[in-house]
């Protein structure tokens, strides 16, 4: 979000939020370190504390939504934010998912949140397959001597013959799927599955920029999708 080295300040009502905009404020332990590349090697005790005043402390406002982006796993700090929120009526977990790999952790993290009662609110596969427009491909020629890069001539050659393909998106498979991924996973385990989010190198690009995906067409192969898990998250009013 483009806040590396931004500070916490301390008002009457106490910490403030650093704001990307207007309507989204972000707190984080990195505000507090006085170097970005210190570690932060915390027992429990300590990182429980902070998380009960990052919950307590910060002046949030009037707010619609509190996110809380936690470690992977069933980690110290899940269970103290459970804890923490449980009493405030947390309306449940997003777990995001990756390869086949992954899953065997998501499966716990689903049976964590059963056991203490939170409901889980779906499943989100990430990087499921690369999607990437043809406009933004590179393209080399391979030979025994190395490799040519001819994307100049690719495009050129494809707006002369074929000018519809440059509104094309490729897709290709990044993981195995054939044993049925997350969406499989979420069928024999009961929770509500809310999509997949292709690897979007445009979506990254965003990122390192601090860019919203919603806000120009650069992100077309990957905005989409997001639309459409947001909307099966929000409440109609």
């Amino acid at each position: 979000m483009r806040l590396e080295g931004q500070c916490i300040h301390q008002s009457n009502f106490g910490w403030q939020p650093v704001y990307v905009e207007s309507n989204l404020g972000v707190m984080s332990i990195g505000f507090l370190l006085a170097d970005q590349d210190d570690a932060v090697a915390w027992r429990g005790p300590c990182k429980n504390g902070i998380i009960k005043q990052f919950l307590k402390d910060v002046d949030w406002g009037d707010i619609d939504y509190l996110v809380v982006d936690t470690p992977p796993g069933t980690s110290d700090e899940n269970i103290t934010i459970l804890q923490y929120l449980k009493s405030t009526g947390i309306d449940g977990a997003i777990i995001v998912t990756t390869q086949q790999v992954s899953l065997i952790d998501v499966r716990r993290g689903i049976n964590f949140c059963k056991m203490a009662g939170v409901p889980v609110l779906g499943v989100v596969e990430n990087m499921s397959g690369l999607r990437q427009a043809i406009s933004d491909m590179r393209f080399v020629k391979p030979s025994e001597l190395g490799e040519t890069d001819v994307t100049e001539w690719v495009l050129n050659y494809i707006k002369e013959k074929a000018p519809d393909l440059l509104s094309v998106v490729t897709y290709s498979e990044a993981f195995d799927s054939s044993k049925g991924g997350a969406e499989k996973m979420c069928h024999e385990m009961g929770v509500p599955f809310l999509g997949k989010v292709p690897m979007d190198p445009q979506l990254g690009k965003a990122v390192e920029e601090g860019r919203s995906c919603f806000t120009d067409q650069k992100c077309s192969a990957s905005a989409s999708s997001l639309k459409q898990i947001i909307q099966k998250l929000i409440k109609p009013e």
